[in-house]
């Protein structure tokens, strides 16, 4: 005879089944909404931008920031697991941009901080007027060689629109807006260049910076330097937190 432990369990069972079968529902109506407005006279934009939207929402049951595959310039594959416990600076770099000597002061605060916890993760990027053309082992060895860059550089990836990476979803959807964008914002705009609009990445050297717990801590506007006090204050305060 079933007990009352058997019961709740399989009553528990059915819960989640129910859920699944409501969750694929909702996926399959999303689904069929797009294919719907994609293949009217003006659904192409619109389809385009509720995929973006849909990729910024987050979901409870998502991975950590921790869970997400990279690759590194070189080749191989890992997540960010072994960075738990430490302060993350993650950067959205490029090789032909007028902000690229930043990346003498980003190494400069690599070394400066290193052994108390701080790492500097570059990400090379082609999304900003094409300023990252190269492959990734042109990247290499140009930020080797110009900048004596010794922090992480992943492979060259997206971090726009539908087709960013999911880390750079994750990156977005937890902090939104970056401190000092209107300025670089306002210049953008100045040079004729529509400048994307928020919260998405607004161009090469955007900055975010991560916690010891794996929380995003804040968000700096591409113009802000590795010493400006504002990203400098910040990095020394969440090193200074636990974990």
């Amino acid at each position: 005879m079933p007990t009352v432990r058997d019961r709740d369990g399989a009553c528990a069972g059915a819960a989640r089944e129910a859920a699944a079968r409501r969750l694929l529902n909702d996926c399959a109506a999303v689904a069929a909404l797009i294919e719907r407005l994609a293949a009217a006279p003006d659904g192409p934009p619109r389809a385009q931008a509720m995929i973006g939207g849909l990729h910024l929402v987050r979901s409870p049951m998502s991975q950590t920031l921790y869970d997400i595959p990279l690759r590194r310039i070189d080749g191989s594959a890992e997540t960010l697991a072994a960075a738990h416990g430490k302060v993350l600076l993650i950067v959205n770099v490029a090789s032909r941009c007028g902000l690229t000597p930043q990346y003498e002061g980003l190494e400069r605060l690599y070394r400066a901080h290193r052994d108390a916890g701080l790492d500097v993760l570059g990400f090379p990027a082609n999304d900003f007027a094409g300023q990252e053309p190269g492959s990734d082992e042109e990247i290499a060895q140009f930020c080797s060689t110009s900048f004596d860059v010794s922090f992480p550089l992943y492979a060259k990836t997206s971090v726009v629109g539908a087709g960013a990476h999911p880390l750079y979803r994750h990156l977005i959807a937890e902090r939104p807006d970056a401190i000092g964008e209107g300025p670089m914002r306002q210049r953008l705009a100045d040079y004729g260049i529509a400048p994307n609009p928020p919260p998405q990445v607004l161009w090469n050297f955007e900055k975010f910076l991560v916690g010891r717990d794996g929380r995003v801590l804040a968000r700096f506007a591409p113009d802000v330097a590795a010493d400006d006090p504002r990203l400098t204050e910040a990095v020394e305060r969440a090193l200074d937190a636990a974990g």
